[in-house]
């Protein structure tokens, strides 16, 4: 069984997060919007999630 792309981006998120970790309260936040923003990128990067839908389009009036 493979990890998609949205899991590894989340994972590479965390990682990230845990380096951050030895800091306290404020570590653990970090960590959490790390993680957040790596699932936001797999999921993007799988075309679950469609950017120009959730901002619009500048031409849309």
């Amino acid at each position: 069984m493979t990890m998609s792309t949205t899991r590894w981006c989340l994972m590479i998120g965390l990682v990230l997060g845990i380096v951050l970790a030895f800091g306290g309260w404020w570590a653990l936040v970090s960590a959490v919007v790390l993680a957040f923003i790596g699932l936001l990128i797999g999921r993007v990067a799988e075309g679950k999630l469609d950017v120009a839908a959730v901002f619009g389009k500048a031409t849309s009036r």
